[in-house]
C-alpha cells in the first residue's frame, strides 16, 4: 500500500498518514484545524513486513483501511487530549 506522509506545523512529531496523496477529505474537520495545513513530507510503500519507527505497522495499515488515515501523535498523546487543549487556547 503506498502510504503518504504529513507532518503538522503546529504538533512537534505528529504526522497524519494517508493513502491517496492531497486527500484530507477523509480527515475530521476539527482534527484537521488541530493539526493545521499538512505540509508534505515522503511516500513509501506500506507493507505488513516493514518495521515502522514509532508505530504499530499493523494498527497504521488497519486504520488506513478502515479510516483512510492514520494519525501518528507526539509520545502517544491521546487525540482528546489534543483536541481538549486547543480548545483552551
Amino acid at each position: 500500500m503506498l502510504c503518504h506522509i504529513y507532518r503538522s506545523n503546529l504538533k512537534l512529531d505528529t504526522y497524519l498518514y494517508l493513502t491517496t496523496k492531497d486527500d484530507f477529505s477523509v480527515i475530521p474537520g476539527e482534527l484537521l484545524r488541530v493539526f493545521g495545513p499538512p505540509e508534505f513530507s515522503f511516500s513509501f510503500d506500506l507493507t505488513e513486513g516493514r518495521r515502522l519507527a514509532k508505530e504499530n505497522t499493523a494498527e497504521v495499515i488497519e486504520n488506513l483501511e478502515t479510516r483512510g488515515y492514520h494519525l501518528q501523535l507526539q509520545d502517544d498523546e491521546l487525540i482528546e487530549e489534543m483536541l481538549a487543549r486547543k480548545a483552551i487556547n
